[in-house]
């Protein structure tokens, strides 16, 4: 079996590139996210200059961009990157290629193009090897005369074989310390032998009685946890859809294409249940074929309730319509706060009060909705009502009555949940104290000869818990069981031969590893695969090397061109 290295830094090499990539796009942000973003320049820097190219040309920043994005996607084998990142990343490709045309690096031959789409992760199959297939489904599709076109993708390529000479030419010999190659080697090339205990929090349900005191202490020490939110409270006039039903019109053609946009929104009704059958009847050999999808059928099953939905679609609108133009109303004749129940009445409209809500949770009487709740905190003393807001009944306008400020409740006001943080915050640290106990009992136990899942059992009798035991079959970090909690792996760093783990704890549970055997590969510099690891991580730490000299190009260029502010 390959190496956790090998399969790293050779099938997936570029992969690592990506994180590489990533880990140089986090120092651009603080050098170059302040200067003005990728083809949004100021109005009168209509000409900056990056390496021979204008960004304060949109044509040609996003010619830039695009060649970006295809690099990438080629490259890692997906389009996985932000547009942020698309954009840093295009920065430091242009300067390799501004550096490529200083050092006169010629066109890449024919066969550096061959090769160098070879090792691109958008043609290797699941383990990282080129496949000729894909290559050529994917310049059966360049072929379409959509979207990228095959000679966008010579020129992507072309300057991409370029970069990475400038990559090799930057990234020199990559040192790396030989204990770092001990490491590297320890930690992905021991094997090991283990069983783990996994502790059930829910079975853990200790008897937790607070007393006054100690409310009041935990209630003061975390008092900034039960602070009210500032709240608005509104007023709704509503506009139901329902009553203007009578006023909408719907043709067959409406119905026919809303049932054509979203077939899946109209479920067909469910088929009769087939009739029982004979108990003497004999099975027959030949089944019935399976009945063939008749659109126009589907269709018509449907045909009142996707009628109905239009309707109801359109009276929505008209109730939101209705809403707005009362809002323009107001706004029009001036009506003051004062005056509103007059014009409510006149129009024989009525305000439903709703209760209190922050921002964070929104009227309970529209599910929380978060257009209401946006509408409700922009109303001010001033404009104390909203434009038509959607709700699931219709729309409505939204009346300010007053804003309530943040504000610290009294105990007795959140009592309940003071006593249920308490006594969770307790059953924590209890927990806590727990895995210390099982670990030396675990110990106890296995030092006198007895097995570990047969010490887990005991353990747990002994503190009424449901305890999963489990021993893992040998195994490297580099090829560790898919189904191994990456909580117990955690634990191995610290662990020697026949020592129990302190429990780490996640939400669910708490785990604890024995290490029952433990077998160090060989760390000597005379094993080939020291060499090896070396070689592999000194290319990585090389690659480092090259994209923060790239970085500071980009920088120094970006700051020789940036605007001066008058």
């Amino acid at each position: 079996m390959i190496s956790w290295i090998q399969r790293t830094f050779q099938q997936h090499f570029r992969v690592i590139f990506a994180l590489l990539l990533a880990i140089t796009v986090i120092s651009f942000i603080f050098t170059i996210g302040a200067t003005p973003g990728v083809g949004r320049a100021d109005r009168r820097a209509v000409d900056r200059q990056f390496f021979g190219h204008n960004l304060g040309s949109q044509e040609e920043v996003q010619r830039l961009l695009e060649d970006a994005r295809i690099s990438a996607e080629l490259q890692f084998g997906s389009s996985g990157l932000e547009a942020e990142q698309i954009q840093r990343y295009a920065f430091e490709r242009t300067a390799a290629l501004h550096l490529a045309d200083q050092l006169h690096l010629p066109p890449p031959s024919q066969t550096d193009v061959a090769n160098h789409i070879k090792g691109m992760r958008a043609f290797a199959d699941e383990k990282g090897v080129f496949d000729a297939s894909r290559y050529s489904a994917f310049r059966t599709s360049l072929g379409s005369g959509q979207g990228t076109t095959e000679t966008d993708m010579a020129r992507v390529i072309s300057d991409d074989v370029r970069v990475e000479t400038v990559q090799r030419l930057l990234a020199g010999p990559g040192y790396v310390l030989p204990g770092d190659v001990v490491d590297q080697l320890e930690r992905g090339d021991t094997r090991w032998t283990i069983d783990t205990a996994a502790v059930d929090y829910a079975s853990f349900k200790p008897d937790v009685k607070p007393t006054e005191a100690q409310l009041t202490k935990y209630f003061a020490d975390n008092s900034f946890r039960y602070e009210i939110a500032p709240r608005v409270q509104v007023e709704a006039v509503e506009f139901p859809a329902t009553a203007y039903v009578a006023d909408v019109h719907v043709t067959d053609a409406e119905v026919k294409a809303a049932y054509d946009e979203n077939p899946a929104r109209f479920p067909k009704p469910a088929a009769a249940p087939a009739p029982a059958k004979d108990p003497g009847a004999k099975d027959s050999a030949v089944k019935a074929p399976a009945a063939k999808s008749d659109p126009a059928a589907d269709f018509a099953a449907v045909r009142q309730s996707v009628g109905a939905a239009v309707t109801l679609d359109k009276a929505r609108t008209l109730a939101a319509k209705a809403a707005s133009d009362f809002a323009y109303a107001l706004y029009d004749g001036k009506v003051a706060q004062g005056s509103f129940a007059d014009v409510l009445a006149k129009r024989h409209l009525a305000a439903r009060p709703l209760a209190p809500f922050t921002n964070e949770a929104g009227p309970a009487e529209y599910a929380g909705s978060r257009d209401v709740t946006d509408a409700a905190f922009h109303l001010t003393p001033d404009r104390y009502y909203s434009e038509g807001v959607l709700i699931p009944s219709g729309a409505a306008i939204l009346i300010l009555k007053s804003n309530l400020p943040a504000r610290q409740p009294a105990l007795a006001e959140v009592r309940a949940k003071v006593t249920d943080d308490f006594v969770e915050s307790e059953r924590r640290k209890r927990f806590v104290e727990l895995g210390r106990t099982l670990k030396t009992a675990l110990e106890t136990s296995l030092r006198t000869g007895e097995p570990f899942d047969k010490a887990v059992a005991t353990a747990a009798t002994a503190n009424n818990l449901h305890i999963t035991a489990k021993t893992w079959p040998p195994f490297a970090l580099i090829d560790r069981p898919k189904d191994l909690d990456e909580t117990a792996l955690g634990a191995l760093v610290r662990l020697n031969k026949g020592e129990v783990s302190d429990m780490a704890i996640t939400a669910d549970n708490g785990f604890i590893v024995y290490a029952a055997a433990k077998e160090i590969p060989s760390l000597s510099p005379t094993n080939p695969k020291f060499a090896e690891t070396r070689a592999q991580l000194a290319a990585y730490s090389a690659r480092l090397g090259s994209s923060a000299v790239l970085g500071e190009l980009v920088d120094s260029e970006l700051k020789r061109t940036e605007p001066s502010v008058k």
